[in-house]
């Protein structure tokens, strides 16, 4: 648990935080805006490595142009490919080189718990950027960050969670980010082999959070002011043809949404592929690209807070 404290700290699971934690976080999130376009100095000896070992666009090229605003050096790799890995190098000696090159470690990678294991090897702070299908913190900060600046809070709202449940760790964290706050309820929206997993079922039960896991989302589209949704990930099926059997099975179209609530926000953490319909992408309801945009100035304030500079 991080309680406010970030200096030096790790950083693995949402759940790791408390509202307060992510109320200091948004605050210097909200001071980072006000840099934007600026290079400060505060990071200038400092070194920041990007251990991608799976692919990332956004939250790769976001964390680099953090840890560049604020002035640090930005080093890394994106894909095995490039590195000893690839001549059968093991990770923990990775690991080890890499945080005995820099000051901070960035990592995503494609197994469940690389990141936690990758903070116990190293001795400077680790960021998960991505691990498993399970934890996608900082994506979830940004989510709730985006939902407070559009909202103004993020108690009492209706969220629906759409798609790939089962698979998605995006999907996942932001569950387990809403749970720090006082949702109104949460349906859980998903075919019929991508529901939630047992342990996110347990841990919204142990929160005792109103929650329904449903298939329909045209039956409560009406009711929800937050529409979460995510693409199938295909990358993490473990047989392919339970990917096709699922393929192209929720799509968010113009016309599922003309009995929506009045000011309904759609999320997605992107890429998206075709589970919305383009023509949302130059509507009211489109809060993704927004989301997206939030990136750069709420990975500012958490290198900053990690880091124990003020902004």
């Amino acid at each position: 648990m991080i309680n406010k404290d970030f200096y030096n700290q790790d950083v693995i699971s949402i759940q790791q935080f408390t509202r307060e934690d992510l109320e200091t976080l948004f605050e210097y999130a909200d001071r980072a805006k006000k840099h934007k376009d600026k290079k400060l100095e505060l990071l200038k000896d400092k070194v920041v490595m990007l251990a991608f070992f799976e692919p990332s666009t956004r939250t790769r090229f976001s964390f680099e142009v953090a840890a560049k605003r604020l002035g640090a050096d930005v080093v890394g790799f994106s894909g095995e490919e490039g590195t000893s890995i690839s001549k059968g190098e093991n990770f923990t000696d990775t690991i080890r080189m890499l945080d005995s090159y820099s000051n901070l470690i960035v990592i995503r990678h494609k197994l469940e718990g690389a990141a936690k294991y990758a903070s116990e090897i190293a001795e400077n702070p680790v960021i998960n950027a991505g691990d498993g299908k399970q934890h996608h913190p900082t994506q979830a900060m940004i989510d709730l960050y985006t939902i407070r600046e559009i909202f103004g809070t993020i108690d009492e709202l209706t969220y629906a969670v759409v798609g790939d449940l089962r698979y998605g760790r995006a999907s996942t964290s932001f569950i387990y980010g809403l749970l720090i706050y006082n949702p109104k309820k949460l349906y859980l929206v998903s075919p019929p082999n991508l529901g939630a997993r047992e342990e996110v079922i347990s841990y919204l039960k142990e929160k005792g959070v109103a929650f329904e896991e449903i298939r329909n989302l045209e039956e409560i589209i009406d009711e929800i002011d937050v529409l979460y949704t995510i693409r199938l990930q295909k990358e993490r099926f473990p047989d392919i043809t339970e990917y096709e059997k699922a393929k192209g099975s929720y799509k968010i179209t113009l016309d599922l949404l003309k009995n929506a609530k009045k000011g309904l926000k759609i999320m997605h953490p992107l890429p998206k592929l075709d589970e919305i319909d383009k023509e949302i992408d130059s509507t009211e309801y489109a809060a993704y690209f927004q989301q997206a945009k939030n990136g750069v100035p709420v990975r500012m304030a958490l290198l900053s807070l990690i880091f124990g500079v003020e902004l």
